[in-house]
């Protein structure tokens, strides 16, 4: 009883075993390789796969999506031999599960090693110069080989990135030197260029200036001579419209002279040769007895007329006197002062 008990569970145990290696789940984006017998057979696809227990054997699942592949730095010789560290990034995607297991042993290791010679290859044709600005052609070039030599094995390489190139330490110095040099030049002329303009601009508002400060000169004057030459000729029509007498003209004459010898820059002024006559004139005018009008002779008594005359006729001669002494005296400093 015992031994059949233990013989069921056997059979029990061997049937669910079996229908465990039956059926075979495969997740979303992944495959796995059958072999029978040794030989390939079929890809599981993804969801419920039925297998033959005890002669399939299954293989681990391949993963189908897109994988990003990051390569240590490699050294790189360029064409004016500087060596250079160059970091990669691949994107590539299994297309053919049964080509990725049965064409390469490891096709991660086919990539890098790829990777490593068609970089040296491609840098190695390129300067340094060119090489830090080609980023684009390298990638283009690396996609275009890689995708290339990676088709048989079921590989597709979408992207080849760059991450950097690192040139050595003193490369790296003088490239900062010439960086900082590039940049001091152009603030230099920056500098300069904002001198040059700030001068223009200060010279054309100078020129603004004068030209404004000089058009109100000009202004300034224009209405000055004209105020002038109006006050001018108010004087000048005034004068003709009372019909002034020679006598009067010969003293304001004569009133004038002593100003033309204010000025402390004025060391001699001419005399007129009429100065003589003008004196003579007032002389005569003030010396000489005045007519008399009717309403005069009818307005104050004779006695107190006479008297009013009398000191009119003083007041003029000392006028005339002191007018001649200056004359004289302005005379004598012409003479003295040497012409020049």
């Amino acid at each position: 009883m015992e031994v059949l008990l233990i013989a069921v569970l056997v059979l029990v145990l061997l049937a669910v075993i079996t229908v465990v290696r039956t059926l075979r789940i495969v997740p979303q984006a992944r495959a796995r390789n059958v072999e029978r017998l040794g030989r390939y057979t079929k890809t599981l696809q993804p969801g419920l796969n039925f297998v033959i227990p005890y002669i399939d054997r299954v293989y681990p699942p391949i993963d189908l999506r897109e994988q990003v592949v990051s390569f240590p730095p490699q050294p790189v010789i360029t064409e004016d031999n500087l060596v250079v560290e160059v970091d990669t990034v691949l994107y590539l995607q299994v297309t053919d599960p049964r080509a990725a297991a049965y064409e390469i042993a490891s096709y991660l290791q086919a990539v890098e090693q790829l990777t490593v010679t068609t970089l040296r290859n491609v840098v190695g044709s390129m300067d340094l110069e060119k090489t830090l600005t080609s980023r684009d052609t390298i990638n283009s070039q690396l996609r275009g080989v890689l995708d290339d030599a990676t088709g048989k094995w079921g590989i597709r390489v979408n992207r080849v990135e760059i991450k950097a190139i690192d040139p050595p330490r003193t490369i790296k110095d003088a490239m900062e030197k010439q960086m900082r040099a590039e940049r001091d030049k152009r603030a230099a002329i920056l500098g300069a260029e904002g001198q040059r303009q700030s001068q223009i601009l200060t010279a054309e508002g100078d020129k603004q200036a004068a030209v404004l400060r000089a058009e109100g000169n000009r202004t300034a004057r224009i209405l000055k001579a004209e105020g002038e030459a109006r006050a001018i000729d108010q004087v000048f029509q005034a004068v003709h419209r009372n019909d002034p007498d020679p006598k009067l003209l010969a003293y304001q004459y004569l009133q004038t002279l002593p100003q033309l010898a204010q000025g402390p820059n004025n060391t001699f002024f001419v005399i007129p040769s009429e100065v003589t006559a003008a004196l003579s004139g007032i002389s005569k005018a003030f010396t000489e007895s005045l007519p008399r009008s009717p309403a005069t002779l009818d307005a104050a008594p004779a006695a107190e007329l006479t008297g009013q005359a009398a000191d009119d006729a003083a007041r003029a001669a000392k006028a005339a006197e002191d007018a001649v002494a200056d004359a004289a005296e302005a005379e004598g400093i012409h003479k003295s002062t040497p012409t020049r």
